[in-house]
Parts: C-alpha cells; structure tokens; sequence
C-alpha cells in the first residue's frame, strides 16, 4: 500500500510532465491502432474495391486457353466464332466448390457473329440477372448485370431467355438505332442453315471501352440463333480471394510441384489460383485462369499501401520512445532529491527503479487506453473516407500494439534508469 500511494501522490507533483508522457503515449497508440487495424483489413477492402471491376477469373475450353497461351490472345477465337465450348448447364456447378461463399457472381458467354442488315455485328449471349437453383435447395443470383457496375445504361437491363437485348453505344450510334427500336438479326449456322430473331432494343450502355461495339442478348436466345443449344465458350467469375504471395504464385505455375503441406494451405487459402483450381476440378474441359491484370494490382497496391502504414506506425513509437525518454530523464533531474533521500533511508536501486517504473506504467497504461479508443474512430474515418465503408478491427491488432508500446516504453526507460543508479544520495543531499 505505501508503495502504490507513493505512486500516485508523485502524479500531483509533476501532473505537468505525467501528462505530457500520457499525451505522447496517446498520439502514438492512436496512430498505431489505426495504421495498423487499416493494414490487417486493408486486403479485404482493396479486394472488395478492385472487385467492381468485373471478373477476376475467367473458364475457357482447354483448347481454347492452349491457343490463348501460345498466341497471348484473351481467347482462343477473336475474330472467327467458336469452335470450341463449355455446356453452360455446368456453370451452376461454380457455386458447389469449396471457396462456394467467395463466388460474388459469374456469367457465362457465347460469344459469336451476326448480322444486322449489311453490319457484322458481335453478339454476346450471357445472362444478365438469372436466378438459379442449386443442389443445395439454395437459390442465388447471377449475371452481368452484377458484373458491370461501371456501365453507363440508358434505358434498362434485358431480362433473361426473351427477345430482349441491349446495344453498346457505338454500335448504336453506327446503326442509328435507340431504346425501344426492334432490330432482325441474322446468323448462318455450322450447318449451313440461316437462322434470323428478332429483338427488342431496351437499353444502350456505355462501357469506355471495345465493348461499346457489341450486342448482348439472353444467352438461350443466342444459342437457337447460333444452332448451339446449352454452349458456351468463356465464363466469367467474380470471387473474392486472398492478395498473392510467394505460395500462390508457386502453385499458380504447378500446384503439384507443392509439398503436401504447402498444398493443403494453398487450397485452403483464397488464393484467386485455388479457386480457379477448384472450378477446374467441377466443370468437365475447363481451364480456369485469373485475370493477371487485376492479381498483380491488387498485390502491388496492397505491398505499398502497408509497406506506408508500417512505417508510419514505427515513426510514431520511435518519436514516443524519444519523448518519453527526455520527459523521464527531466523527471529523475527534478526528483533527485527524492530519490537520494530514498536511498539515503534504506531503498535499494532496484526499488527504486520499480517505482518509476510504476509511475511511468499508470500513466502510459492510461494514455494507451484511450489512444486504442480514438485509433479504432480515426480507423473507422480512414475506411469511410477511402473505402466508403468501416475497417474491421481485430483484437490482435490492440494486443500488438500494447506489446510494442511496453517495448517503446521498456526502452525509453533504460536511459532513465542508468541516471537513477548514478544518483549518489551523500553528493545530492549536500547539494554537490
């Protein structure tokens, strides 16, 4: 008891520096809590973020990734229509893999040629909003429609399997045609037959890019036209998935290469290359890839963003470690009368180390504590700001911390502590 009343009667004689060290203690599990709570949850956002850019992997026929790989094409067919295809019947089976939850959408493709009047026109058959029903019993939603948040609409999105259809702006423009218009399309079969639908012009988008040149139409639509009932030749997946590192990137190149250990962590892990992996394993013929583009931003952006709140973090507890240690090595000078005195009746060293040491503990204890608190709220600000929604803060995160404010503090406290074993009390208490 008289020890702890020693510690806390000494905060009403320097409450001016106790503060001070509460404050710069404060600031630093303020800017520690928040860097390193955005870092631990920054993956999730970024993934969520880049995620609304449309897939992040794509399921092609293997004959058609073998001549992707050799001539760095994106498929196998760009100018000619297929030849090679997936049944669009197994696309359902994407939501039956392991990683099932982390599939936000998908949607399939039959991508071919048509013509309206004169015009060679690309048609893509796909499904836009199509409710599906799954083993499980379970129904989910897919399409399009939930894969191209960026696309500019004027009018509406076509409903799946009708003779409804929408028109890429520059297409649009070249053909003079508008919402609301019919158009006739015509399509020369394998066969040799001439097959024509007609179609219901309901919206016009705007894509910013090559797209803006394409028909999109239900995908059962386009496989009467086409001759090529359930057929497609691409899928397009949309999934959440772990940032890339030096496993995923080894299993991306052969995942029988892996040790079993490594294997097992790999296809348990989000990895966008397990995934893939593991729509291989359901669709019968496909070859799964990720969009490379899109892995390799996401990496980088995600190695800079922490490598920058990383570093801010250990600047804000090296400046904690050098303000704490001037404000105690000031203390010690102002006290050390009392601290020979101490000695002077009897206190070892030691005892006296453990008394600053105390006193130094309350109040950085205090100051941490409510620097967690403001940390999560600047979190919080950073996620809304940047992300548009809320950081998820881990308890690891405030046990981390904590941890490296005792070793700052440890620290800043070896300077002080040498001072306190060089105060000779017959010297001090004679004013020498």
């Amino acid at each position: 008891m008289f020890f702890l009343s020693m510690v806390f009667r000494s905060f009403s004689r320097q409450l001016r520096r106790r503060l001070l060290i509460a404050v710069t203690v404060c600031l630093s599990a303020t800017v520690s809590v928040a860097m390193l709570g955005v870092v631990f949850d920054v993956g999730d956002k970024l993934n969520a973020e880049l995620s609304t850019y449309g897939s992040n992997i794509t399921v092609q026929p293997k004959s058609d990734a073998v001549i992707s790989d050799l001539y760095s094409t994106e498929s196998g067919q760009s100018e000619a229509d297929p030849t090679s295809f997936l049944n669009e019947s197994d696309a359902v089976k994407i939501k039956t893999i392991f990683w099932a939850f982390n599939i936000t959408n998908f949607a399939p493709q039959l991508n071919i040629h048509a013509t309206i009047g004169e015009t060679s026109v690309p048609v893509v058959g796909t499904w836009f909003n199509k409710s599906l029903q799954l083993e499980t019993g379970e129904t989910t939603v897919a399409g399009v429609e939930g894969m191209r948040s960026w696309w500019t609409v004027e009018g509406e999105w076509p409903e799946d399997d009708t003779a409804q259809a929408m028109m890429g702006k520059e297409l649009a423009e070249q053909l003079g045609v508008g919402v609301g218009d019919a158009i006739t399309l015509t399509k020369q079969t394998a066969s040799g037959d001439t097959r024509t639908q007609e179609l219901e012009i309901v919206g016009v988008y705007d894509s910013g890019d090559e797209e803006n040149g394409s028909l999109y139409m239900a995908s059962s639509v386009a496989q009467v036209l086409a001759d090529l009932p359930d057929k497609v030749d691409k899928i397009e997946v949309k999934a959440l998935t772990t940032p890339e590192n030096d496993l995923a990137r080894r299993a991306a190149k052969n995942p029988a290469a892996l040790s079993q250990e490594d294997w097992e962590t790999w296809y348990c892990t989000a990895y966008a290359s397990s995934i893939a992996y593991q729509i291989e394993e359901v669709i019968p013929g496909a070859v799964a890839k990720q969009v490379r583009q899109v892995a390799s931003l996401q990496g980088d952006v995600l190695t800079k963003t922490r490598a920058v709140m990383i570093v801010m973090t250990a600047l804000s507890l090296l400046a904690a470690a050098i303000a704490v240690a001037n404000l105690m090595a000031a203390s010690i000078g102002e006290r050390s009368a009392e601290l020979a005195l101490l000695k002077a009746i009897g206190a070892t060293d030691g005892a006296v180390i453990r008394l600053m040491l105390m006193e130094t503990a309350v109040i950085s204890l205090a100051g941490a504590l409510v620097g967690a608190g403001l940390g999560s709220a600047v979190a919080q600000l950073i996620g809304q700001v940047v992300f548009g929604s809320g950081i998820t803060m881990r308890p690891m995160v405030f046990v981390l911390v904590f941890v490296l404010l005792t070793l700052t503090i440890l620290l800043a406290s070896v300077s002080s502590m040498r001072a306190i074993l060089r105060v000779r009390p017959a010297e001090v208490l004679h004013g020498r």
